[in-house]
């Protein structure tokens, strides 16, 4: 049998990541009690199963895909490999959303390329009467974000389909959001860390990094009520290339926003009010 103790030693994994992957394989296990009863055996199928994960690790695959969530705005969200795992930047995203467009009022709102639908559910949740509807192209990651929103309570609409392409009929806007895949596609960062495991398609528009930016922002303006904003998060070194699109596309009060690191990291547009 395998203890605590022997487990948190035997792998050469970072000790908190050793410690969050025992808490896995066995729910209801706290840091106090490692501390306390480090001879405590795991069972069989524990220790088995905290084998295996401990071994992918090593390999590199990321702790949320082990662990099957990941934290987001104070809230867990069940991730999966067809969807990008939440980072804390796109938080900046969430905060401009809500700072910028009134909380109180039944806004429609719109998130393209939802992922794992955090963007989507955390607005859904903090601005609980804006009528928040996502879009993704993918099937997979559509159902991720679908138990996302049922498991948080959340009322978001889904959609599966290319950008605006199946939102024929559903009317205007107050605000857009994204996160869209925006990086190089020869950019040597995909073949690094965690993106190594992550959905390529959700990372790389396979072109310069703009293409999708480039798509959502033309098409935004008919998209729009008047007053209405686009909000897009994009890579640090984008932020001008952005500007200049929003501000080719009509749109009044362009900046962009930076992050913790002090890195270019949300971009945003307002359609004129008419």
């Amino acid at each position: 049998m395998l203890t605590l103790a022997q487990a948190l030693r035997c792998h050469p994994l970072p000790r908190l990541e050793a410690r969050m992957l025992l808490q896995h394989v066995r729910p209801g296990l706290t840091h106090a009690r490692m501390i306390a009863d480090p001879d405590l055996q795991l069972t069989e199928s524990e220790a088995a199963q905290f084998t295996q994960l401990a071994q992918r690790r090593l390999q590199g695959e990321p702790m949320a895909y082990l662990l099957g969530e990941r934290e987001f705005y104070g809230r867990n969200f069940r991730v999966t490999p067809a969807v990008l795992i939440p980072r804390p930047e796109t938080e900046h995203l969430v905060e401009a959303a809500l700072q910028r467009v009134a909380a109180v009022a039944p806004m429609r709102v719109l998130d393209l390329g939802c992922g794992s639908g955090a963007i989507a559910v955390t607005l859904a949740l903090e601005a609980p009467v804006w009528q928040v509807q996502a879009v993704d192209l993918s099937a997979a990651a559509l159902e991720v974000a679908r138990g996302n929103a049922e498991q948080l309570g959340a009322v978001v609409h889904f959609h599966q389909g290319s950008w605006y392409q199946p939102l024929a009929g559903q009317g205007d806007f107050d605000l857009i959001v994204s996160n869209p895949p925006y990086i190089e596609q020869h950019d040597h960062h995909l073949d690094e860390g965690d993106v190594r495991f992550e959905p390529r398609m959700a990372l790389t528009d396979e072109s310069d990094g703009l293409a999708c930016l480039r798509e959502i922002i033309a098409g935004a303006p008919l998209r729009l009520k008047p007053g209405g904003w686009v909000m897009l998060e994009h890579g640090y070194d984008q932020g001008e290339a952005v500007r200049q699109l929003l501000r080719q596309a009509g749109l009044q009060a362009v900046e962009t926003l930076l992050d913790l690191a002090g890195l270019d990291r949300v971009s945003l547009g307002r359609k004129a009010v008419a």
